[in-house]
């Protein structure tokens, strides 16, 4: 009889993890005013009737942003954007998920404006337990402002992939072990915002922004949350499991087609990356600059 209880306990105590498990991972629901809150600006930030579009909007009185209702562990997310056209010197639209901790862990997109005719930067960088210094600039092969592409965030147990329509721009590996920092017990929220710097994004601060070409404005549509939704407790994202797909090992590097597309990216498209830049480093590179990309 006591074996019996312990046994049905057991199914129990299996049964309710399960459960936890099943409910940690979410599908959005594509509507911006469900998943979403206006963190600043509401006067600059304009929803469609559904809810399936929003637009950010920066003018001389105000840029705007929005962040996610829940803080997620791991998972992927996309969003489809379309940049802000003409000439945008001088704005920064920021895509990018962030635990707003002391100790901060941060994955960033930051789309930086230039005058017209000039190709679209795109700067990523990872915060891992505070410390960050990991710029990485592309130059988009395509022109952003004329149609929405898909930017995405994989992270998991093992790697950090960021991708521009599916073709992976930027991996950070899970080299701690090495002592590298690797963002992975702290959850982050998502957050958008459209704002003003053009002290620093275009050439260095050069080019300032020209508010007679402006409201300068950003379009966001049929984004997707897959991602492991925090309870306050980290092993229900850091189990393996179907609904924790992104934890599984065929997502534990690229694939030989992934492989192929990041170094075409790498080799054509990248205008600078923190781990070639010795003289900022005093020839002294950080410790993951070293290791394994994928």
């Amino acid at each position: 009889m006591t074996n019996l209880l312990k046994f049905i306990g057991a199914i129990g105590f299996l049964s309710a993890y399960l459960l936890q498990i099943s409910r940690a991972s979410v599908v959005s629901t594509g509507d911006f005013n469900k998943d979403f809150f206006v963190t600043w600006s509401p006067s600059h930030v304009n929803t469609s009737a559904d809810g399936k579009a929003r637009s950010l909007k920066l003018d001389q009185e105000s840029g705007a942003g929005f962040s996610s209702n829940q803080m997620f562990l791991f998972g992927q997310l996309d969003m489809q954007i379309k940049l802000v056209p003409g000439d945008s010197a001088g704005t920064v639209l920021g895509f990018y998920m962030a635990s707003d901790q002391p100790n901060r862990d941060e994955i960033d997109f930051e789309f930086l404006g230039n005058v017209s005719g000039q190709p679209y930067i795109l700067q990523t960088n990872i915060y891992a337990d505070g410390s960050d210094n990991r710029e990485q600039r592309i130059y988009l092969w395509f022109d952003p402002t004329k149609d929405f592409h898909t930017y995405s965030i994989l992270w998991n147990l093992h790697q950090i992939v960021l991708m521009v329509d599916s073709v992976p721009i930027r991996t950070y590996r899970n080299h701690a072990n090495e002592g590298v920092p690797y963002p992975r017990w702290q959850p982050m929220s998502i957050k958008i915002s459209l704002w003003n710097g053009d002290s620093w994004a275009t050439r260095g601060g050069q080019d300032k922004i020209d508010w007679s070409q402006g409201p300068f404005v950003a379009s966001f549509r049929n984004y997707k949350i897959d991602a492991c939704v925090w309870n306050g407790n980290p092993r229900f994202c850091r189990a393996g499991s179907p609904t924790n797909w992104w934890n599984q090992k065929q997502f534990s590097t690229l694939t030989s087609i992934q492989r192929r597309l990041f170094k075409w990216v790498r080799n054509y498209h990248v205008i600078y990356d923190y781990c070639q830049d010795n003289q900022r480093f005093q020839n002294n590179l950080p410790k993951e600059c070293s290791l394994s990309k994928y």
